[in-house]
């Protein structure tokens, strides 16, 4: 078919869950809602641009209502992958199947014998240790490493082992260093973790430490070929702001921009409307999840939301007919929950185009996979053997 749009913007709202999926309880997660529950908590969202595209057909969003949306289809899209971590999500959205989820080690911390062994190769000794929030690990043992030089060593919810340096003492590319050994000991199987992260910082006390933008990831290649490498192989741009690179490990990336802020990201996102392309620019905005989701912060989660929808109504007006914007999410990650998770729920997916004329509530979708097998059908390429996904045609109704 000929492709009925030229570029294709996707901006995925990190952790940003729409309910419960079916499997819930098995994660300890029946009962989560994290768009409803954040709008609960903060007394109702003021988001009119989401509103406009019918996010309100999703669910009892407080602030927002129903209204007709001729130019967005909204639906609810499962992951059909085992798991609910940052790259599972994301795989699956380009197509991959993941049958045993990442390892994480969120409750006890890395084994004793995977320490003992970083330690031994790299020379130093190693603090932390612990699931922990990337600035109170630094609050907590950044003056510590001032006067010693030890590693601080940490993990989260997602399949990750950072380690943070202030620069002064441990200069950047000697952090790398320690990250890239790291990664070699972390593709063992007992080990196996989807990215190790380089967490630099700077400060003279824990009153005033910062991280730096030179934060580097090392993470595990797609198991198996994606939509963004078929895209790619076919000639098109496949454009990336955010983590999306260090998602895929640069596979099928033609183009890369870090971000340092939501509000960063969806500038940058503004930016490349400007730009002739033809194919995919790819949006991870992560402050949902990094900043407010783990961190359990309902109100500043919310503000959070509204700022994005900000920054949406921007982006809107410059998108042209033959554009296509999607907007969706990898997990979820309720910060009214307990603990300091992900949550295993549906995501939220809209389909804009001002070319859209019947726009409307579709049925829920069975894989986060159909979103990039639809990209691709637009493109004309043919998805492979080893890929999930199907194609949404409402899109392509006339």
């Amino acid at each position: 078919m000929n492709k009925r749009y030229k570029r294709v913007f996707m901006i995925v709202m990190d952790s940003l869950g729409i309910g419960e999926m079916e499997d819930a309880s098995k994660y300890g997660d029946k009962g989560t809602n994290t768009f409803v529950h954040i709008s609960e908590k903060v007394n109702g969202l003021n988001i009119p641009n989401l509103n406009s595209l019918g996010i309100a057909d999703l669910g009892p969003i407080k602030g927002t209502y129903k209204v007709s949306h001729p130019h967005s289809y909204v639906f609810k899209s499962k992951e059909a992958s085992n798991g609910k971590d940052t790259m599972t999500g994301h795989w699956e959205m380009m197509g991959i199947f993941t049958q045993k989820p990442f390892k994480t080690f969120t409750d006890t911390g890395f084994p004793k014998e995977l320490i003992d062994e970083l330690e031994e190769k790299t020379g130093r000794h190693i603090v932390g240790n612990c699931s922990a929030s990337g600035t109170e690990i630094i609050k907590l043992w950044g003056e510590h490493q001032l006067k010693t030089g030890d590693l601080i060593v940490y993990t989260s919810a997602d399949s990750v082992l950072q380690i943070a340096a202030h620069e002064e003492i441990i200069p950047v590319q000697e952090l790398y260093k320690y990250c890239q050994i790291a990664r070699t000991i972390c593709l063992r199987e007992e080990y196996l973790l989807g990215r190790i992260i380089a967490r630099p910082f700077i400060g003279t006390s824990k009153d005033n430490f910062k991280r730096t933008s030179n934060r580097h990831d090392y993470a595990l290649s797609p198991s198996g070929i994606t939509y963004m490498d078929l895209l790619k192989e076919k000639g098109y741009t496949v454009s990336c702001i955010g983590k999306i690179n260090d998602i895929f490990n640069g596979q099928g990336v033609t183009k890369t921009q870090r971000t340092i802020s939501n509000n960063d990201g969806m500038d940058k996102t503004i930016l490349e409307t400007k730009e002739e392309f033809e194919g995919l620019c790819f949006v991870n905005l992560v402050e949902f999840d990094s900043e407010f989701g783990h961190r359990r912060d309902p109100k500043g989660y919310g503000h959070c939301i509204e700022e994005f929808d900000a920054k949406l109504g921007e982006l809107l007006p410059l998108l042209h007919d033959d554009d296509l914007l999607i907007i969706t999410a990898d997990h979820g990650n309720d910060p009214t929950w307990t603990g300091s998770d992900h949550t295993r729920e549906k995501v939220p997916t809209i389909f804009y185009s001002k070319s859209i004329q019947n726009g409307r509530l579709l049925e829920e979708r069975s894989s986060f996979a159909d979103m990039g097998r639809t990209i691709c059908e637009n493109f004309g390429i043919e998805k492979e053997n080893t890929q999930i996904g199907d194609v949404i045609n409402e899109i392509f109704e006339k």
